[in-house]
């Protein structure tokens, strides 16, 4: 019973984190290029999450530097991922991600921050305003207020994605 109490208020202080985050004015930056990249994907709607590591090519960067983590509602006793991932299982404290790999992934800024999610769950978007990033692009039917791009393809359609991705970031003269 301790820890129904106890997630039900770490639930509720998430949601005065994202909401505090979400009101925040950023900062502008007027640096340009694109250096480095950072995907969050819900692997629950989209399992081929390895699939993002060919942005390298298509945009043109050096081999490490595109980052992928996922998200999974619980663990899969099934399959090990080469792509790490978090759980609602990892809500920490007053909005805090309690999970190694996504500490090691959100603490270095990234140029662009790719949110490749449309469902509307508390813990994507707690690991999109942790992570601190220059661009942040998502889909369409996803949360607009996390996002400065939003795409027009369907979840399913990488290589749509992929394409107006390159498309919109070749118009804002990034690459």
């Amino acid at each position: 019973m301790f820890k129904v109490i106890q997630d039900k208020f770490k639930i509720k202080s998430a949601k005065k984190f994202v909401e505090d985050k979400l009101n925040q004015e950023s900062s502008l930056n007027n640096k340009k290029g694109i250096g480095n990249v950072a995907c969050i994907v819900d692997m629950d709607q989209f399992n081929n999450a390895e699939i993002f590591k060919e942005l390298k090519n298509t945009l043109g960067l050096k081999p490490n530097a595109v980052q992928i983590i996922g998200y999974k509602r619980g663990r899969d006793k099934n399959g090990m991922f080469s792509i790490p991932f978090c759980t609602d299982k990892d809500l920490g404290w007053n909005g805090s991600v309690e999970n190694g790999d996504f500490s090691e992934f959100m603490g270095r800024p990234y140029d662009v921050l790719i949110n490749y999610f449309t469902d509307d769950r508390l813990f994507l978007k707690l690991m999109s305003l942790h992570v601190d990033a220059r661009i942040r692009v998502g889909l369409v039917g996803g949360d607009n207020a996390l996002s400065d791009l939003i795409l027009g393809a369907q979840m399913n359609d990488y290589n749509t994605f992929k394409n107006e991705l390159k498309k919109y970031l070749t118009i804002l003269n990034e690459i």
